[in-house]
């Protein structure tokens, strides 16, 4: 199976059970619109952690009816994620959301050692694109979570990536490892760190993939420019996860398909013990949504 659009995540939820969706710090307008609009599809069924009266305000202004939804009344901020991370480690929630707090508060909660959600594994951040001039939805990593991975760290992001995409359908997802050109030039390490990946996955040390590196960001998604240069590759013109060199190209690519190709995303965090819906705060209300709707179907 291979999603053509963000909707077909829908097809994917259909018919399962609802996830217990918990939103940290909830009194934010966007976050509760997108996930009363998933509770109403029968997607999740949320609880809302925050400024009850804030909570109560948003919706009344915005017609957003939440009769029916539990609210736990916690105005601190972050006291409220600190309850919502334990919630979801005392399985009590199968997705964790920001709301209306900084990343780095929600962060803290999520690595704490004793109540955390850490599990050992790398956290990176995962997008899918729904993208008018692309033949399918195309998956991004790493733009929000690490810095300037090492080779180490970028086995763990692909890991992270292809176990979500398999869980989405995929069977063999087709990995581009991408650098500024499609030769391996020492003297540029996300080249050199391509060819590496692509050797190791050659031979199974990174599996239930196929990966090609470097290839240069045309080569990945136009198979016309892989022919022009002569690039034979199974990978090139029909990518399904796009592997960022380090978190700048990877933020710019991201903002520039949201804002200049209008594309529409959905993202998460994985590699924690469950899903964790983190947006940007200048993400829309339906890109929210969408977040939600594919921690669903990414969810175990």
């Amino acid at each position: 199976m291979v999603l053509k659009s963000l909707s077909d995540l829908k097809n994917i939820v259909a018919g399962q059970p609802r996830k217990k969706l918990v939103l940290a710090a909830a009194q934010d307008q966007h976050s509760l619109g997108a996930v009363v609009r998933a509770w109403q599809d029968n997607v999740i069924e949320p609880i809302l952690i925050g400024d009850k009266e804030g909570i109560q305000n948003i919706c009344a202004e915005n017609n957003y009816n939440i009769s029916g939804l539990r609210i736990v009344h916690e105005p601190n901020v972050e006291m409220a994620v600190e309850m919502s991370v334990r919630m979801v480690n005392n399985n009590e929630g199968d997705v964790l959301m920001k709301g209306k707090v900084g990343t780095s508060t929600l962060l803290k909660c999520i690595l704490n050692k004793e109540w955390g959600l850490r599990t050992g594994n790398l956290l990176s951040h995962f997008a899918l694109f729904e993208v008018e001039t692309y033949h399918k939805v195309i998956a991004v990593t790493d733009v929000a979570m690490n810095i300037a991975p090492n080779l180490k760290e970028k086995i763990a992001i692909i890991n992270n990536s292809v176990s979500c995409l398999i869980r989405l359908g995929y069977t063999m997802p087709k990995v581009a490892v991408l650098g500024a050109v499609e030769m391996v030039n020492e003297n540029m390490e996300a080249t050199l760190h391509a060819a590496l990946l692509s050797k190791m996955n050659q031979r199974d040390q990174i599996r239930n993939c196929i990966i090609d590196g470097p290839l240069a960001f045309d080569n990945a998604v136009s198979i016309e420019s892989a022919r022009y240069k002569g690039i034979r590759s199974e990978v090139a013109g029909d990518t399904d996860l796009l592997l960022m060199p380090d978190i700048e190209v990877g933020n710019v690519l991201y903002k520039s398909l949201v804002f200049f190709a209008r594309a529409k995303v959905a993202s998460l965090i994985l590699g924690a013990r469950v899903p964790i819906v983190l947006t940007s705060r200048s993400d829309s209300e339906q890109a929210k949504y969408d977040s939600i709707l594919l921690s669903a179907a990414a969810s175990k």
